[in-house]
């Protein structure tokens, strides 16, 4: 049985009149990402390793202390090569204008994009503000300064 969860508020401005789309939507009762949709005049092709900004015809007012994310849907990443760039966007609580969404085309094979077409989803996450500390040293791990792969497979 699901906790019950009160959900954030967070306001929607559509940026075109009369759009016959739904708004943003969770697809399932614990899903993490409401599905952002392709607001675009009938379809698109994205060509092999072409990028395109596309719109999704909403704009939010994301509460101050959170942000929107936005991530690739993995049914697209899996069966079509196509991914977010970016990823995940960050969409901060200050901005007002129209979501768009970065998607590439990592195959070799031309993918079709019609209007309403779920593209990416929408996080909506809580944001650690940091205040940074200059120090002449820091403290020391086990790791210590090894990156990119330095901790095995």
């Amino acid at each position: 049985m699901a906790a019950t969860v009160t959900p954030l508020r967070v306001r929607v401005r559509r940026t075109r009149p009369n759009t016959d789309l739904p708004l943003p939507r969770y697809q399932s009762e614990l899903a993490a990402g409401m599905d952002l949709l392709a607001d675009i005049d009938g379809e698109e092709v994205l060509g092999p390793l072409e990028r395109r900004a596309l719109p999704t015809g909403v704009s939010l007012e994301i509460p101050p202390g959170y942000e929107g994310q936005v991530r690739p849907r993995s049914g697209l990443a899996l069966k079509h090569g196509v991914t977010c760039l970016n990823s995940p966007g960050t969409v901060d609580a200050d901005y007002r204008g129209e979501v768009r969404v970065i998607l590439a085309n990592l195959s070799t094979e031309p993918f079709t994009i019609r209007r309403g077409d779920r593209i990416a989803q929408l996080v909506i996450a809580p944001v650690a503000r940091a205040s940074l500390e200059e120090a002449p040293e820091l403290g020391g791990t086990p790791r210590g300064a090894g990156g990119f792969g330095s901790t095995g497979r």
